[in-house]
């Protein structure tokens, strides 16, 4: 069952920060693990917010449904994940610093079915994940807002 925490700090206001991380619609834009996603409720970002993702997990393309479980704009959102293959409790905490803001970033990620037999052989795949995603973030949010 691997936990994965990653931090990152960027030269960047909390509220644009939060205003792009927690909007899982850009998940595509900086996490390399996901291949496509989009929003498919409407509104701004709150509790009952729903995404469509297809993650890319060994090799295939997989349909997720993420739902945003807690929000407290701009200091932290939470986002659940269901698939066939994974389930995803993803916990992203924003704090303001001197230079910008800080985002601490915790994937919860639980294999399912026989799957679940493989997760002790996994935490090196998911630890290679989840820095290449806060990569990805730190990127985007360094060019893309």
């Amino acid at each position: 069952m691997p936990v994965l925490h990653e931090e990152l700090e960027v030269a960047r206001p909390i509220d644009e920060v939060w205003t792009f991380v927690s909007d899982f619609a850009n998940s595509a834009t900086w996490d390399p693990g996901v291949a496509e996603a989009r929003k498919i409720t409407e509104g701004p970002v709150r509790v009952g917010t729903r995404y469509e993702l297809t993650v890319i997990f060994n090799g295939k393309r997989l349909p997720m449904t993420y739902e945003v479980t807690a929000n407290d704009p701009p200091n932290r959102v939470e986002l659940k994940g269901t698939g066939e293959k994974v389930l995803a409790v993803d916990d992203i905490r924003f704090s303001s610093t001197q230079g910008g803001t800080a985002v601490h970033y915790t994937a919860d990620l639980r294999l399912r079915g026989l799957l679940r037999l493989a997760e002790p052989l996994t935490r090196s795949r998911f630890d290679a994940i989840g820095k290449a995603a806060i990569d990805g973030m730190r990127r985007a949010l360094e060019t893309e807002i």
